[in-house]
């Protein structure tokens, strides 16, 4: 089969494309699912891979790609799984191929009138925003929620999750471009990312936002905890500005303030975690949103296999709006 494979860290450009075994004959595989790939979902974590420096750090070579959807080829026996069934898949590595091998609990059946695209671009950032608001925030319905990085794949994932759980949502974007994905994604304003805390400070009346989502990092991190209600809790989720902030611990106390990890694949992996069963808690609570158009994912550029470096270098440099998506 063609891969996409990670041969030394020097980032997406040292990604090739390769021939590779099938996965179905690999060690191991009558005890997954193996899927064949219609649509796999690009993510941050993977350009980090291409670095080595996510907190995964597999040996090259290997294949990236944690999140697909596709067409089961085979399933072992007692799962729910059939040839021709209709999934999506949290596969950690190895979706940017043709095909892959996956445990079972990490497969989740896909509605019909659910498109690759979409069902691909489900997995890693739905689920993680579910576990930041619902778990890590507690979010409350008529709370107010600051998203940063609004409009690309976990900014728009997390705009509608909020808005669907009765939160009114604030996404702070770059551009005007990025501030139009954010609207069509659902959010109720869009402030720039430039003087957001001001804005915020004028639309709440003074009183700040209760939940920050912030997948961003960098200096955004003193004014998001400024614009922030008493009690409010800021979301830490990533770095994509490439700076890890520091924070003086003297404002969570001032302000009565949580900073919060949101570490969704430590959570469920953790000896002491929910395991993967976990993973499929979270995609059943999905699939009602799903059907009823409050998770709808925003879809941005949709290259082939081949075009693996330029997707990676789009999500890299934060160019991308919306889910950026491999077509195998």
């Amino acid at each position: 089969m063609r891969a996409a494979q990670v041969t030394r860290l020097d980032g997406p450009e040292a990604v090739e494309v390769v021939d590779l075994p099938d996965p179905a004959e690999a060690d191991g595989a009558e005890r997954k699912v193996v899927v064949d790939v219609a649509a796999a979902g690009v993510c941050f974590p993977d350009v980090l891979l291409t670095r080595g420096q996510y907190q995964m750090r597999p040996d090259p070579p290997f294949v990236p790609g944690s999140e697909v959807a596709g067409v089961v080829r085979s399933a072992p026996p007692g799962s729910e799984y059939a040839p021709g069934d209709r999934v999506a898949a949290f596969c950690v590595l190895g979706g940017f191929a043709q095909a892959v091998a996956v445990d079972p609990a990490m497969v989740f059946p896909l509605p019909d009138d659910t498109t690759w695209s979409q069902g691909a671009a489900l997995p890693m950032n739905y689920l993680t925003c579910d576990f930041a608001l619902r778990e890590r925030a507690r979010l409350q319905p008529g709370e107010t929620v600051l998203v940063h990085g609004a409009a690309g794949g976990v900014g728009t994932a997390a705009v509608q999750l909020a808005r669907a759980w009765d939160a009114r949502v604030l996404a702070v974007v770059s551009s005007e471009a990025k501030g139009e994905v954010a609207r069509a994604a659902g959010a109720d304003e869009v402030l720039p990312a430039d003087g957001f805390r001001e804005a915020v400070a004028d639309l709440t009346s003074g009183r700040g936002v209760d939940v920050v989502v912030d997948p961003v990092g960098g200096d955004r991190l003193t004014d998001s905890l400024r614009a922030l209600a008493p009690g409010g809790r800021h979301l830490v989720i990533g770095f994509t500005a490439g700076s890890i902030p520091e924070v003086k611990v003297n404002r969570l106390l001032l302000g009565n303030l949580s900073l919060v990890g949101v570490g969704w694949g430590a959570w469920w992996t953790h000896p002491a975690g929910p395991g993967s069963a976990y993973l499929r808690t979270q995609w059943d609570a999905l699939l009602p949103l799903l059907r009823d158009g409050s998770v709808d994912p925003v879809l941005g550029e949709v290259r082939a296999l081949d075009e693996v470096v330029p997707a990676l270098q789009a999500v890299e440099g934060r160019r991308a709006t919306g889910k950026v998506l491999l077509t195998p």
